[in-house]
């Protein structure tokens, strides 16, 4: 089996290593001005995922006269924050995949830039994502890879948008983005495919009563809704922290007696927890109380390493999901070995890592296919080279280049197995993974189900 761990990561290498990029790329970045030619003006142009009470931020954008500059992307990723253990990851994959963009001659025949280096931080302090979105859009960079956290998301997409900038997370998954506008996309499936597959395997092991602990966040509440109604429809219901009972604990809570408490008094046959680092003070409470870690679920938030943080054992036989395809071998020695050269360290999380690299891939074979590093060519072109319109399919930069340049249609074959991007700039199919804890609580792959997106009403 392969083994997946997690660790903490160190937000001072993460800056360190990320400002290295952005300064000195070790002969990989080039650092050269791009000035934008996209300017906001009236468009018709709308996504299919808006409603009438919705009106997309980036509506007022519309073609200029395509750049062709350097193309520069900007990463708001997690540096500080309950997330900061999914930067390394994210650092892997987006470097790793500029590294063979520009090993096989850039985009337009120019290295691709990273500046600016920006920190999401965590849902507990939206003022450290607002700041870095307003840094970013004063830039010129086109492209913004990031966030990770859907709430954190939330916070700064309008500012992003309403710039005509392109924004590609690897990580948000909260169904409230599916369509949110015609220049934000994400490599990752949203909740509503996680969500019936977490509920799923919670069913399948012959749970039918269930509790949920689950910290006030569009992700934690978007993906229970998704889970508890999986759990419902197969004929389980739920005996706490539903949908509409005001269970739910703020991001940052550092006690919870009385939830746990109050959730094994309902006399659930297992518990699901939807937080992030909350999860390290829960599990101990769980512990104290005499929860059965066996019924204990967690999702793509918390399905991390616990290794270095409790007693051997803790965890064995807890499982939980995590949206994306586990890399195999020769992806993982690849990835380790260029985070390695860049930050020091082994990688020990590959969490979102392959979102990542198909995400800056993405945006560098549409900006190739267009003929234009600028925002409005990207976004024009990102569904296309996905292969939402067919294609021949190609596995990397250099190959689906190879094709662009004869004048032929392509269609990414995405290392994270992520299908060709819908209307509401989803990917339209996805894998999700299941994991279990050995006795090192360490989570363990255990088996991976392939999903369609369906495209939310």
């Amino acid at each position: 089996m392969s083994v997946f761990t997690r660790g903490s990561g160190s937000a001072v290498r993460a800056r360190s290593v990320l400002a290295g990029f952005a300064i000195v790329g070790a002969g990989v970045f080039a650092l050269s001005g791009c000035s934008s030619s996209t300017t906001p003006a009236a468009s018709e142009s709308a996504t299919s995922g808006a409603t009438e009470e919705h009106v997309d931020p980036a509506a007022n954008c519309e073609p200029g006269t395509p750049s062709t500059g350097a193309l520069q992307i900007a990463t708001i990723l997690p540096q500080t924050g309950n997330l900061a253990y999914l930067n390394p990851p994210a650092e892997a994959g987006s470097g790793l995949a500029i590294a063979d963009i520009n090993a096989a001659g850039g985009v337009l025949d120019q290295p691709v830039v990273v500046d600016p280096v920006t920190d999401s931080g965590g849902a507990a302090d939206m003022s450290v994502s607002t700041a870095s979105a307003n840094e970013i859009v004063s830039s010129d960079a086109q492209v913004v890879l990031g966030a990770e956290s859907s709430g954190v998301t939330l916070n700064f997409i309008d500012t992003v948008m309403e710039a005509c900038r392109v924004q590609i997370s690897p990580a948000n998954t909260a169904d409230t983005l599916s369509g949110y506008s015609s220049y934000f996309f994400r490599t990752a499936p949203p909740d509503r495919v996680q969500g019936p597959a977490l509920g799923n395997v919670v069913l399948g092991d012959g749970n039918s009563k269930v509790a949920f602990l689950v910290f006030n966040d569009p992700y934690g509440t978007g993906l229970r809704d998704q889970v508890e109604q999986t759990i419902v429809d197969g004929g389980g219901e739920i005996t706490y922290g539903a949908s509409g009972d005001g269970t739910e604990f703020p991001p940052g809570q550092e006690t919870f007696s009385s939830e746990v408490t109050a959730a094994i008094d309902s006399g659930p046959d297992a518990i699901v927890v939807l937080a992030f680092d909350e999860t390290k003070k829960i599990i101990p409470e769980l512990q104290a109380q005499g929860w059965d870690m066996t019924k204990l679920y967690f999702s793509d938030g918390n399905t991390a390493s616990y290794a270095d943080t409790f007693e051997p054992g803790t965890l064995e036989g807890a499982q939980g999901t995590i949206p994306g395809y586990y890399p195999d071998e020769a992806l993982r020695t690849r990835l380790n070995d260029f985070y390695k050269s860049t930050a020091g360290a082994d990688l020990t999380d590959f969490s979102y890592s392959l979102e990542s690299y198909d995400a800056i891939t993405l945006a560098a074979l549409a900006a190739q296919k267009g003929g234009g590093t600028d925002a409005a060519t990207i976004q024009a072109n990102l569904a296309a080279v996905s292969g939402a319109d067919g294609g021949e399919e190609c596995e990397d930069f250099a190959s689906c280049k190879a094709l662009l340049d004869e004048g032929k249609d392509i269609a990414y074959k995405a290392k994270s197995a992520i299908g060709p991007f819908n209307e509401q700039n989803d990917p339209s199919s996805a894998q999700i993974s299941v994991y279990k804890y050995d006795s090192n609580n360490v989570p363990v792959w255990f088996s991976s189900v392939e999903m369609d997106v369906t495209v939310s009403e």
